[in-house]
């Protein structure tokens, strides 16, 4: 069976898009598991808004409707997209945004990752 780099079976119809050759996006993707001090998570959103903002981050979804499945947990999901991977890994490592990671310190349990989008 014919397999990509994305490990999806081709033979079953799953394809890949053609963007003729364009950057691949970058995302953030954020579930939080629990909330534990909303003061520290607002302070956070004050200072990461702008810090996301200045790296061309924008917002696809927020605290929409989440439906767990296959040993998934229903958790408020943040998705952002960045023009590029590096541009998403650059502003996660910029002095804003580890400004406003140090304020949000213990505040919340979440799973966050910086993927990289198909080209």
């Amino acid at each position: 069976m014919e397999r990509d780099r994305y490990d999806f079976d081709v033979a079953a119809g799953c394809t890949l898009p053609n963007t003729g050759g364009s950057v691949a996006k970058g995302y953030w993707v954020s579930a939080y598991r629990t909330i534990l001090d909303p003061q520290k998570l607002a302070a956070y959103n004050q200072l990461a808004g702008p810090a996301v903002q200045a790296g061309g981050g924008r917002l696809l979804s927020r605290d929409g409707q989440v439906v767990a499945r296959e040993a998934g947990i229903a958790e408020r999901t943040i998705v952002i997209e960045f023009d590029s991977f590096e541009r998403a890994l650059a502003t996660y490592e910029s002095d804003a945004y580890q400004e406003a990671l140090a304020a949000l310190s213990d505040g919340v349990e979440r799973d966050f990752r910086i993927i990289e989008g198909i080209d």
